[in-house]
Order: C-alpha cells, then sequence, then structure tokens
C-alpha cells in the first residue's frame, strides 16, 4: 500500500526546521517565566513536516534514519526543550505503527501526518500499581462511551487527535483515538512539576466520551516488554538531553561575552579572557561534543536493529545502547547546565543583571523532568 502524493525530503524539512528554531527559542525563557504554553511555537515545528521525517517513502515520507531524525531532535530540544517534549508522543507513535506493519492503520495515519496534524495522547492514572488503567468504555449500541481520568497527558493541548487507553467490559485493553475537540473530553493545564512545566501534561477527563467504531486503533497491544519503538521512545530522551546541554552551552557564552564581568584581580579587562572561565566553557563545549556524538552512535545502533527488525540480538544492543546514552546524556545536562555558573558566577543569578531572565531561570533547569518521566510516550503496540 502506498499514497498517491509528492514525497516530502529529509533536506526540505531540515531547511524549514532550521529557518523558525531561532524564532521557538525566542522568548523562551519568558514563556517559562509567564506559564504561557508554546502553542505557536510547536505549530511552527509541525509545519515544517519533521513530525513525519521517519514515515517510510512507500508512505509519502521521507523515510529518515533514527539517526537522522536524532539530529533533528536535538536541535529543537536545544531552541526549546518544551517544545521537543511535547511532541514526543507523535514521534512514539509512528515508530509503533512502523513496527506493527498494519498498512491500512498506517496508511490513515501517517496520510494525516503528513497533512500536518498532531496525534498525542493521555497517559498514566494517579492511584493502583505502575501501569494500571481504571478509564473505562462501555457500549451503547453502535458506540463506545468512555469514562475516566487521565492525569498525564503530554502534548494535548497542542494536538489534533487524542490517543486514550480504557478497558471494556471484559477488561480488555481498547485503545481509542479521536479529534481533541470531542464532546465531554476536558484537558487541564494543570502540570506543575521541576520543569518541562510547558508541555501541556497535565489532566484529561473522559466523560461520557463517544467513541466510534472507527476510531478504534485496529493494532494489536503487545504486554510489557521492550520493542525498538520503546527503545526509540527513550532514546527520544537522551536527544532531549543533548539539545538540553547544548542550550546551556550558547547561553553560557553569550553571557560571557555580553554580560559577565572579570573579577578585578583577574588581570584581564574581559570576562571571556580570564583563563578559569574558558577552562569552563572548553569543559562544557567537550562535554556537549561527546554527549552529541554518543547519543547519534546509539541512534545508529537503533538503525541497525531496524534493518534487520527480527534479529533480537540487535534489537538488545539496541537498547544497551540507548540505556548508556540516556545516562550519559542526561548527566551531562546536569553537568553542563551547572558549570554555566562557573561562567557567569554570581551575576548570573541576579535577576537584575538581564533584561531578560538571568541564567538561573532558564528553560534548561528544566532538565530532571525528561528523566524521570522516562516511561511516559512509550507506544506498545
Amino acid at each position: 500500500m502506498s499514497f498517491q502524493r509528492p514525497l516530502i525530503s529529509l533536506s526540505g524539512i531540515r531547511e524549514k526546521l532550521e529557518s523558525i528554531l531561532p524564532q521557538v527559542a525566542s522568548g523562551a525563557a519568558e514563556r517559562e517565566r509567564e506559564r504561557v504554553l508554546p502553542v505557536a511555537q510547536v505549530a511552527a515545528v509541525a509545519d515544517t513536516g519533521v513530525l513525519s521525517v521517519r514515515i517510510p517513502r512507500q508512505f509519502g515520507g521521507p523515510g529518515a534514519t533514527v539517526a537522522e531524525a536524532a539530529t533533528l531532535l536535538i536541535a529543537i530540544s536545544a531552541a526549546d526543550t518544551n517544545v521537543a517534549q511535547a511532541i514526543r508522543t507523535h514521534f512514539t507513535f509512528v515508530e509503533a505503527l512502523m513496527m506493527s506493519g498494519n498498512e491500512a492503520e498506517e496508511a490513515r495515519w501517517f496520510s494525516r501526518s503528513l497533512d500536518g496534524q498532531i496525534l498525542s495522547a493521555t497517559g498514566a492514572e494517579i492511584g493502583g500499581r505502575h501501569g494500571e488503567i481504571k478509564t473505562r468504555v462501555e457500549k451503547r449500541g453502535e458506540i463506545l462511551i468512555a469514562n475516566g481520568r487521565k492525569f498525564y497527558s503530554t502534548g494535548c493541548l497542542f494536538a489534533d487527535w487524542i490517543a486514550s487507553v480504557a478497558l471494556n467490559e471484559d477488561d480488555q485493553t481498547v485503545v481509542f483515538i479521536i479529534p481533541r475537540d470531542r464532546r465531554g473530553m476536558t484537558m487541564l493545564d494543570d502540570f506543575d512539576a521541576i520543569g518541562q512545566r510547558l508541555t501541556a501534561s497535565g489532566t484529561t477527563i473522559l466523560e461520557d466520551v463517544e467513541v466510534n467504531a472507527d476510531e478504534i486503533l485496529m493494532v494489536q497491544m503487545e504486554g510489557i516488554g521492550r520493542t525498538l519503538s520503546t527503545t526509540f521512545a527513550q532514546l527520544y530522551l537522551a536527544c532531549l538531553h543533548a539539545g538540553i546541554a547544548q542550550k546551556a552551552l550558547q547561553e553560557a557564552i553569550k553571557f560571557a561575552q555580553e554580560k559577565a564581568r572579570p573579577i578585578n584581580y583577574s588581570g584581564v579587562a574581559r570576562s571571556v579572557d580570564d583563563p578559569y572561565v574558558r577552562e569552563a566553557v572548553g569543559t562544557m563545549s567537550a562535554a556537549v561534543f561527546g554527549t552529541e556524538a554518543v547519543v547519534l552512535r546509539a541512534a545508529e545502533a537503533v538503525d541497525r536493529a531496524w534493518q534487520c527488525s527480527n534479529d533480537r540480538e540487535l534489537g538488545n544492543q539496541a537498547s544497551i545502547a540507548v540505556a548508556k546514552a540516556q545516562l550519559l546524556a542526561a548527566r551531562a545536562a546536569m553537568d553542563v547546565a551547572q558549570t554555566a555558573f562557573d561562567v557567569g558566577g554570581g551575576l548570573c543569578r541576579c535577576a537584575l543583571a538581564w533584561s531578560r531572565p538571568p541564567l538561573a531561570k532558564r528553560p534548561y533547569r528544566g532538565k530532571p523532568q525528561p528523566a524521570a518521566l522516562e516511561g511516559g510516550g512509550d507506544w506498545q503496540l
């Protein structure tokens, strides 16, 4: 099965993304401070076609490799990590559909993705063991009626389509995807964690929500386990961390060039000439370089596993490579952000030092959140 539509190219997506990322980055700190959701920024990123970058060529996508996609994800995260995290579910959904091999569902959802439509999902529920589902669907005539409350719904306020999971009368899992404006579904911007507050990860309430038969995802859900799609979901987080580290480095350099002052006994007229500042920036730069290299190497391992998707050993190797990369990237993001204070010193903590928030208020302070919530958005199809 294939689409009769013009192919979108990886180079075209990359060019569009590069042109809009400065605008995405602009005002990120202020949005974080004022809790202004990046609605326009998410839409701008979606309009570049990057959410379809992994869609195979036979469906009209560019068919980019995992490593090529990872490079773009790092760039988005460096611009605004909230935006990158908000679209993670869409990316992992595409990977899960590719794993499923269900051409009918691939055709349906890949077409919508290529049209610029965003999919997100409601996730965890409060109470019970991890992964326990309390949301229910019951049949009324030809439709299902869903009722429940989801605690974690990353990106749903930016999405066109909302996926959710419930149990039917036989306690079987039902996955359905409905339009965001479906009557009875209420989404709240009440997510209040340490960082990542602008990912629209709040509560979703389902009250007598109608679900039509053609809105049931016709793909068998797997049990808890490791697949290439879940490995990709973890790689995505490593990309976020790499982007956060890159952003911290960029901000530290800018701060040193424009605002920081050398201490009076340093013997230099500019902070950038202070050998200790140079050492700090060099250390940060090396960490960012190494982090990106490790993440991309892990992405290449996932690509190798995709080429032989039935080879369990290659899949295990990819999963291990991603776990290593995620560990190193998460630590690097924290270390690089902390080292930024060695560049600016006490001045970078002073709210009066900048006309915009100081380094201590930058959006990369939210780095712990994607690591802490690393299980979110892992589609098991």
